[in-house]
Order: structure tokens, then C-alpha cells, then sequence
């Protein structure tokens, strides 16, 4: 973890002494305040990276001091302290801009998680905006943003495999996630990195094509065919293929390209030698495989073939935590190519972004940002600058929560208007949405039978 100036502020002498020798001993630069005003005044001469701030206090209030550091600092990082009984100011102080909140208790059980979200927060700022300032590779592991459980353990493999410049890689997910964002990271982080990375979506070439643009051709072939070609394969030779949507290939190319893979040879279309090659091989695809395989649409040699290492993307509304890292890397990117100066995404709209259930993933997050950027009129992104259709999205009476492996549904019931047979149907909807339109595993996240689930779908709202 990361070494902050942290600047404490509470005006009871004992707690400002224990949060002081806390900070301390994880070899933070610590200053003591007894006051907003003292606090406010310091400010003055040095920024901290980060402020611990008293809810209640004689003079200026929390909720006071906290709106004079926002107006002057708006990026600065805020953590209030409350009592039991002020836990409301401490949500109303979240509302203005404060990261989070800690309850004082004798032991302050509660003060190293947030502290430790607050310091994620803080190293996640320092590298993005070094990112930023340094020209290199947008595929430079250290540029990576994640907090997510998930993805965190996903990016430990991807660091192992670019290493092992051989061994075929299927990255499994849905439209969006990043599967080729992720493919060239193993190319351009590992032995191969000089070497090409060809990269083609198999759903972009007309399956009559394919195989002269994988293949390539030599003069003559075919009607049309002036002069010699060299196919996908050949151009890969010493780098990476990344061969996207494969499971859209037809069953004959499949059978090809098994040849391919298992003999590491090949000709041109009209030629008579074989052609050795080296490449390493990334697959992707956001169609289950092993049920296409079972329907006869995939061959399960090149399955197996395929499936050495499978690296499983999860949805961005499955890992709420990479939300605002991506934003903020989005933010950065599009704010410095449309010559802005916006560094900051305020609680409201973060909180807004983090709802949302993005069913086109980090691209449709990007897009949302690129927006956002265009419109927004000073250095931070809030709620009018997102789309209207996004800001309504939470309105919605039931809404899907998630964090890391945990997934939660939030159902919000208006007195007078919603009935229960509305609630349930709305959460019967929510979890079919969340497993694909999957019946039996929504059957089975709802307690039910598939039975159950069937008559309560085709049951009328007043049955």
C-alpha cells in the first residue's frame, strides 16, 4: 500500500492520538488539527493527499469544512468520523463529496477498510495520471486499472502466460469486456512483442474469403488472383493471431484451421509446398463453446485444441469496483485528445456509473465517458453531463449491485403503485437477465423449480 500525508482533524484530543499512532505506524505523514478552522488554514500552505474530518465539532462543523475543501480542493480525499448518532450527517457529508465514513468506536474496527478504499482510490489517481505523462505502450501491465477480486486474479494468470510464448490462449466473455484489449497485452508483454500481432474478427470476412485471407493464394489460384498473397498465417509468423469470434467459424475452416494448429504447417491456396509457421494463438469468443460443441456447430478436436487455457472475462456489472478506474482512465484519455483539463468524476456521477448494468461493457462505459467529456463545462464530471436515459436507469424498482463475486438485488417499493406480484415479476426478470435467459439457473438462484418459475411467468399480473 501506498505512503500518504494525511491530515486528522477532530476536536476530542484522544481520538485525534489514537488515529495519529494508527496512521503512523503504516509510516504515513501525519498532521493533527483540533478544529475546521485550524484545518482550513493549513490547507493554505500544503495539500495532504488525503483528510480525516470530524462530523461534529465546536466552530465550523464537518459538513461545513467539508464544503469549503470542495470548493477550493474538489479532488481532495475526504473520510468523516461519526458518532452512532450522526451517521445520517455522515451519508448527507458522502452526498458532498466525502469518500466515505468511519463510526468512532474504542477500538475503530472500521477505520483500516476505509482507509485502505481511500488509499486504492489515491494509487489509482497517481497511476493513471502518470500514465497519462508518459508516452509507452497502452499495453503496459503498469497501466493497468483494476480493483476488482476478480479481475485482479484474472491479471496474476495474464502475467504468468506472458511468459509462455506458445501456449493457445481462449479468452471467453461477453461483447465488450476487453477480449482483445487483453490478447494484446500477452502479445506485447511477452517473448513475441517484436514480432506482429494479426489480429481478425471472423464474423468481419465472408466466409467464402476466409480462407484465401487466412490461407493467402499464390498468381493463378483463382480467377482474379494477379499475384501472390500472403494470408493471415503467414503474416503472424513470429508474433501472435488473434482470431476473434471464433466460434462463428463454419465447420469446414474449422477443420483447416485444426490442421493448422495441430501440424504448425500449411500451403496457399493454389500452392504445392508447405509452409511452416510459428505464431502463438489467442481465440476468442462470447458463445459458449462447450454447448456448441454438444449441437454439432464446433468441432470438439479444435475445442480441445483450443481450450488449453481459458480465461473466463466477467461482465463489467459483475466487477462494480473496476467501474470508476475504467471511467477514470477513460476521462484521462478523452479529456487530454479533445484538449480539456478534467480529472475528476464527482460522488453523484460515480455512484450513478457504478448502478448502471452496462450491457455493452467497458465499450459502452468508454462511450459514455467520451460523451460526458464533450459536454461537460468545467474540471469534473457530474450527473447532467451523463446521458438522460442513464440517469433514469435508477430508477428503476429492482437494481443489481455487485461487488466482486457477490451479487445483490436492490428492490425499491413505491406504497400505492407497485403491487407484490409487480416486485416479484421485477426480480424474476432482474435474475433472468443477470444468467442470460438461463431458466433453470434462474431456477435455481430463485429457490424454485423449473416448474415454478415457468407458471409464474405465464401467470397475468392479477393471477
Amino acid at each position: 500500500m501506498i505512503q500518504a500525508t494525511i491530515y486528522v482533524t477532530d476536536d476530542e484530543h484522544a481520538i485525534r492520538s489514537v488515529i495519529a499512532r494508527r496512521l503512523s505506524r503504516r509510516h504515513h505523514h501525519v498532521r493533527t488539527f483540533d478544529s475546521g478552522e485550524a484545518l482550513v488554514e493549513a490547507l493554505t500552505q500544503e495539500v495532504p493527499d488525503l483528510v480525516v474530518l470530524d462530523v461534529k465539532m465546536g466552530g465550523m462543523t464537518g459538513l461545513e469544512t467539508l464544503k469549503t475543501i470542495r470548493a477550493q480542493f474538489p479532488q481532495l480525499i475526504v473520510i468523516m468520523l461519526t458518532a452512532y448518532g450522526t451517521v445520517e450527517d455522515a451519508v448527507e457529508a458522502m452526498k458532498r463529496g466525502a469518500q466515505d465514513f468511519v463510526i468512532k468506536t474504542v477500538e475503530l474496527e472500521n477505520f483500516d477498510p476505509v482507509l485502505n478504499r481511500a488509499l486504492e482510490l489515491l494509487s489509482l489517481r497517481r497511476r493513471v495520471l502518470l500514465a497519462s505523462e508518459k508516452e509507452g505502450s497502452p499495453y503496459a501491465l503498469s497501466h493497468l486499472a483494476t480493483l476488482s477480486t476478480s479481475m485482479q486474479e484474472l491479471m496474476e494468470q495474464i502475467r504468468e502466460l506472458t511468459q509462455n510464448s506458445k501456449t493457445t490462449v481462449l479468452l471467453v466473455g461477453e461483447t465488450g469486456t476487453g477480449k482483445e484489449f487483453l490478447s494484446r497485452i500477452l502479445h506485447h508483454n511477452g517473448p513475441r512483442a517484436k514480432g506482429p500481432f494479426i489480429g481478425v474478427n471472423c464474423t468481419a470476412i465472408p466466409s467464402g474469403l476466409f480462407e484465401s485471407e487466412l490461407f493467402g493464394y499464390e498468381r493463378g489460384a483463382f480467377t482474379g488472383a494477379n499475384q501472390r498473397k500472403l494470408g493471415l498465417l503467414e503474416q503472424a509468423d513470429g508474433g501472435t493471431l488473434f482470431l476473434d469470434e471464433i466460434g462463428d467459424l463454419d465447420l469446414a475452416m474449422q477443420a483447416k484451421l485444426l490442421r493448422v494448429l495441430q501440424e504448425r504447417v500449411f500451403r496457399r491456396l493454389g500452392g504445392t509446398e508447405d509452409i511452416p509457421v510459428d505464431f502463438r494463438l489467442i481465440a476468442a469468443t462470447n458463445r459458449d463453446l462447450k454447448k456448441a460443441v454438444g449441437q454439432g456447430a464446433f468441432r470438439e478436436d479444435l475445442f480441445f485444441r483450443l481450450n488449453v487455457i481459458m480465461l473466463e472475462i466477467p461482465p463489467l456489472r459483475m466487477r462494480v469496483a473496476d467501474i470508476v478506474p475504467l471511467a477514470m482512465n477513460a476521462l484521462i484519455r478523452y479529456s487530454k485528445e479533445m484538449g480539456k483539463d478534467i480529472l475528476e468524476i464527482d460522488p453523484e456521477t460515480r455512484h450513478l456509473l457504478e448502478e448502471y448494468a452496462y450491457p455493452g461493457n467497458i465499450r459502452e462505459l468508454q462511450n459514455l465517458i467520451e460523451r460526458a467529456v464533450i459536454f461537460c463545462r468545467s474540471q469534473t464530471l457530474i450527473p447532467s453531463d451523463l446521458p438522460q436515459e442513464l440517469r433514469e436507469e435508477q430508477e428503476a424498482s429492482v437494481q443489481t449491485i455487485t461487488s466482486d463475486s457477490q451479487t445483490k438485488i436492490r428492490i425499491e417499493l413505491t406504497l400505492g403503485e407497485q403491487t407484490l406480484a409487480d416486485i416479484e415479476m421485477a426480480i424474476i426478470e432482474q435474475v433472468l437477465h443477470l444468467v442470460g435467459y438461463n431458466k433453470s439457473a434462474a431456477a435455481k438462484h430463485l429457490g424454485l423449480s423449473r416448474f415454478a418459475l415457468d407458471r409464474r411467468l405465464k401467470r397475468t399480473p392479477d393471477g
